[in-house]
């Protein structure tokens, strides 16, 4: 079927779940954490909300980016709930106690953090595991496990995205850093004022989306690649990868469209 993002202009109905709102909007997914009283702690509920919302995300061929947010103004994400914790007596999490994408849950697709507050503890982990990070100018993002005598074994990726000095910083000393600072250690891609955080979140989005869908695919599968693996091995699997998108109608369709100067229309294929 032929993929063409100027066809739809509709929003379906927002689904909810104890935790985690369900939205989609012209192609983009928009997942939103909704326990504000809680500061969109993840309890439960919402781990498991957010499973099946990065689920529905990776099958539904309607969607082709998600973004993810939190309700109101104060808390992206505070880190898994604490209280239940206690009463859980919490030990070593089961390996899929936390939905993060490339590691417990698999996501082919773009997904965007739009920080709207404090990203704390696997709230970081959220933001973190995105693939792009726009951020609030009242964001704040901690690694606070030292804090509370938890573990950070989700931060390993790090290395990747920061200067080592200062992901031991915020790993030994456990304190808040501004959005502002976190876009100066190249962490968080742009800071925006609050109001216009999801407009901003949704720009990126849809420019995306205008983009040739397994292409965008193959890109995000190269950054991964990239990151696990020496220069020349992902050299390698870099040139297997793109071969589908090189031989693909998609690729003969935009130096089409750039010759009659039209949107290319793209069908994925």
């Amino acid at each position: 079927m032929e993929r063409d993002v100027d066809s739809s202009r509709e929003r379906e109905p927002t689904i909810q779940v104890d935790g985690v709102n369900f939205e989609v909007r012209n192609a983009v997914a928009i997942i939103t954490i909704d326990r504000p009283r809680a500061h969109n702690a993840m309890n439960g509920a919402v781990r498991a909300g957010l499973f099946a919302a990065f689920d529905r995300v990776e099958r539904d061929p309607r969607i082709s980016v998600a973004i993810l947010t939190g309700t109101g103004d104060r808390a992206f994400c505070a880190g898994i709930d604490l209280k239940e914790a206690a009463e859980t007596q919490l030990q070593v999490p089961p390996r899929d106690f936390l939905p993060i994408l490339g590691d417990t849950i698999e996501v082919s697709k773009p997904v965007i953090a739009a920080v709207n507050g404090m990203a704390f503890a696997g709230g970081w982990v959220l933001a973190q595991m995105c693939d792009l990070c726009v951020a609030s100018t009242s964001a704040s993002f901690a690694i606070t496990e030292a804090k509370v005598g938890r573990g950070m074994p989700w931060a390993v990726p790090l290395i990747h995205m920061i200067p080592q000095r200062i992901m031991m910083e915020l790993l030994l000393l456990g304190e808040p850093i501004s959005a502002q600072r976190a876009y100066e250690i190249g962490f968080v891609n742009r800071v925006v004022a609050p109001d216009a955080l999801m407009t901003t979140a949704m720009g990126i989005a849809t420019r995306i989306v205008e983009n040739a869908p397994l292409t965008v695919q193959a890109a995000k599968e190269l950054v991964r690649i990239a990151t696990e693996t020496g220069r020349s091995a992902a050299r390698r699997s870099a040139d297997h990868l793109f071969e589908r998108v090189y031989r693909s109608s998609d690729a003969q369709e935009g130096p089409r469209a750039f010759r009659e100067k039209r949107t290319p229309r793209w069908r994925g294929e």
